[in-house]
């Protein structure tokens, strides 16, 4: 009857497909079975755990790296890697590659042979004994005059350095506060057009500790003969008035300046009368000689040790113990003054170094009362945190007291940075930020608070040679 209605053709064509389809479906009652082999019986053998085993499979097959994430999240959420991988995903060794807080880094860091050590049976020297250097610059300054020392009449060209350990910090946030620390000091040299040596080598191993700076000093002045002056910094101190700059034309005649005092250095020999942690080295034969008289005191070991005794015999209050460079400076001028001390400018009148302890808890009040730009008591220069070690293991003052300081200081300086573009702190303890202005459709007609996006002392045209 269906064939006489449909026709014979349709009729073969219904037949044909009927066929086809029980082809089909006896493939996949195979299919199942192989699979049901390969990947196992669902927990109790039922049908149902059979087909939830094979959607994780197929699902899994096409994201493979949805697993390894809910691991991870998981992990992330309850605290311990350990406890997502005990579930059986068989990516133990996978997860824990990826964690940086259970990574040993000590896995990564070699110190490959033993230091150099030097000839003991001859005083310590930094080098080769130079005695001509200012006849050497004055001839690669007249034969490169595309370096010339000075960026304008009165603006000489400035290195400024600072550094730390090529090792990690002793302390989990102290690598943070380095960042911190050398951001500010980028942000300073960037408005003032001085350039910046982030040092990280040991360049002499029995110059460790206090004394690293004199090798990395004395290669900085030799190999770049056309800088005019090397500003040293520690890596600990920040600086605090991005408008100041330095009164260039004071120190024409000086080869050394740091933050000090005649009297303490000279008159009382005041281990504390001078700071090492931040000065300005004129690049000169002078120097390198100055240099020279310092080094023997600083290798490490019995040499430092004993230098150390003789230091605290000759210095007023310097508690006992091995030679640095502060003391030493302090020895070599008040004993050698007249060497020395006519090339040494003491500054005071603005804050080259400022004591942390005695400015911190008085931002707000110069907040209210000053502005940027004076450089002293009033809004200092420099915001030294001696004592503090933020990257050792154990400072010489209270931790939180410290980093809490710290934040306030970056923060202080970071918000003459912030200003510029529209922002600043929510307050000096917040990494949170606010904005201070609306957007314009004339950003040039705009100007910043303390004119720092364009400012004079950057605007010096190279004088003719």
């Amino acid at each position: 009857m269906l064939e006489r209605f449909l026709g014979p053709r349709r009729m073969y064509q219904i037949r044909r497909l009927i066929r086809h389809g029980k082809l089909t479906a006896l493939c996949l009652v195979l299919t199942i079975v192989v699979l049901r082999g390969t990947i196992g019986a669902g927990k109790f053998g039922t049908p149902e755990q059979d087909f939830d085993q094979l959607r994780v499979h197929f699902q899994s097959s096409h994201r493979p790296n949805r697993l390894l994430e809910e691991v991870r999240t998981e992990s992330s959420r309850s605290g311990s890697v350990g406890s997502a991988l005990s579930a059986g995903t068989g990516t133990d060794v996978e997860v824990r590659s990826n964690s940086y807080e259970s990574f040993d880094i000590s896995k990564i860091i070699v110190d490959e042979g033993e230091e150099e050590k030097g000839d003991t049976s001859k005083p310590y020297a930094l080098g080769p004994k130079i005695s001509d250097w200012d006849e050497q610059r004055g001839e690669w300054l007249r034969r490169n005059s595309d370096f010339p020392n000075f960026l304008s009449p009165n603006k000489p060209r400035v290195l400024l350095v600072t550094g730390s350990s090529p090792k990690p910090c002793e302390n989990p946030v102290g690598d943070h506060y380095l960042l911190k620390a050398i951001k500010n000091k980028i942000d300073y040299c960037r408005l003032h057009g001085i350039e910046v040596f982030y040092n990280m080598a040991l360049l002499d191993a029995e110059m460790a500790g206090f004394w690293a700076k004199l090798p990395l000093i004395r290669k900085l002045l030799l190999s770049h003969p056309e800088v005019e002056f090397l500003w040293w910094m520690d890596s600990d101190a920040m600086f605090t008035d991005m408008a100041f700059e330095l009164p260039w034309e004071r120190y024409k005649d000086m080869n050394l300046v740091m933050h000090g005092w005649n009297e303490m250095v000279y008159d009382q020999k005041n281990w504390i009368g001078l700071n090492t942690g931040s000065f300005l080295l004129r690049n000169t034969q002078w120097a390198l000689d100055l240099l020279d008289t310092l080094a023997p005191m600083g290798p490490k070991g019995k040499v430092r040790e004993e230098a150390g005794k003789l230091l605290s015999q000759e210095l007023k209050g310097r508690p006992v113990f091995e030679a640095d460079d502060q003391s030493a400076m302090v020895y070599v001028l008040a004993t050698q003054r007249k060497k020395w001390g006519d090339k040494v400018y003491l500054e005071n009148a603005y804050y080259l170094h400022g004591y942390w302890g005695i400015l911190v808890d008085r931002y707000e009040e110069m907040i209210e009362n000053y502005h940027p730009g004076l450089g002293d008591h009033r809004w200092p220069l420099v915001t030294h945190f001696v004592g503090c070690k933020p990257c050792g293991k154990f400072g010489d003052y209270p931790v939180e007291r410290c980093l809490k300081q710290m934040d306030r200081a970056f923060n202080f300086g970071d918000n003459q940075i912030l200003q510029m573009y529209g922002f600043t702190h929510k307050s000096l303890a917040s990494r949170r930020v606010k904005r201070i202005r609306n957007e314009t459709d004339n950003p040039l007609e705009m100007k910043d608070e303390l004119g720092l996006l364009h400012p004079a002392f950057k605007a010096g045209k190279v004088s003719p040679q």
